[in-house]
């Protein structure tokens, strides 16, 4: 049976500069097994699959479902997922039915419940979600982690838990070149002994006085590396990380929202992530989303 298929790019406005992500449209009779084998087939970080909510999520407001495949697992949540999955359904008739104005809220379905995703222009944010994990980060954890980055450990200025799920752990460098620095080949495929993800971030200069969404002056750059079948790969832009890092960054008083990141730069990607906090406190993060390739598939 063929479906609609959209490969889009997200956290860029520029096509094939953020992540990509293929979005699989009403594959609704295909089988976790086939939803898995096409994943696989893709080999993108993510594929994802867009269904009707069930029957308990759409009594509690969900517009859609989405479920979300990296080429080995199925996840409960992932931020670019989150963003690109959304664009597609409004592109394929929803942002028409009496229009979408900014702030609207779009609420997806997906296995960690249900995640409220706003309409901001041309930007779509997604709330973030709580940290399970949290707190610093043992020294020698931290030696063990810099040394297979490749640091001397005197260039880590914090390192903390920053875990929403997949297990990140958070190191803050000195600053951002120093991050560019790192030679993401040569990452040790040791780094899930401390946690399973590993972001690093660190300030471009006078971060504190770059408080706004300049997006050709970001206030941080950030890496993510992860562990996959014997070795460690890098993630070009990662919603995730990003959201988990900026309650980290907020809560010790580093970043000031709203503020802009920079990541997958030494991927050759240029992924802008806007991360912005409402007064109550939450934390929104966000990004544009590119339509790339539309077409079908053969399930």
């Amino acid at each position: 049976m063929n479906h609609h298929l959209q490969l889009v790019d997200v956290f860029t406005d520029r096509a094939y500069y953020g992540n990509p992500l293929a979005v699989v449209v009403g594959a609704d009779h295909a089988t976790t097994e086939q939803m898995q084998r096409f994943a696989n087939w893709m080999n993108l970080s993510e594929t994802t699959f867009l269904l009707p909510p069930s029957a308990q999520g759409a009594a509690n407001g969900a517009h859609y479902r989405v479920r979300i495949f990296t080429p080995s697992v199925e996840l409960p949540f992932a931020g670019h997922p989150t963003l690109g999955t959304c664009r597609v359904w409004l592109d394929i008739g929803h942002s028409d039915d009496g229009g979408r104005d900014d702030g609207e809220v779009i609420i997806q379905e997906c296995e960690v419940g249900l995640v409220p995703i706003r309409i901001g222009g041309d930007r779509l944010s997604f709330r973030a979600p709580p940290l399970v994990r949290s707190g610093p980060l043992p020294s020698p954890d931290v030696e063990r982690l810099a040394r297979r980055l490749g640091l001397d450990p005197s260039r880590v200025v914090d390192a903390a838990w920053v875990d929403n799920g997949p297990g990140w752990v958070g190191l803050l460098l000195s600053d951002a070149d120093t991050v560019l620095a790192i030679d993401g080949a040569s990452v040790d495929d040791g780094i899930g002994v401390v946690g399973s993800y590993l972001g690093v971030v660190g300030p471009y200069p006078t971060v504190r006085e770059r408080v706004g969404v300049d997006s050709e002056n970001p206030a941080f750059e950030i890496r993510a590396f992860f562990p996959s079948k014997g070795a460690t790969i890098e993630d070009p832009v990662t919603g995730s990380l990003n959201a988990s890092m900026a309650q980290w960054l907020i809560g010790t008083g580093r970043a000031t929202p709203p503020y802009l990141v920079s990541q997958g730069t030494a991927l050759g990607r240029s992924g802008r992530v806007f991360v912005t906090q409402e007064p109550d406190g939450e934390i929104w993060i966000g990004g544009h989303v590119a339509r790339c390739v539309s077409g079908t598939v053969a399930l």
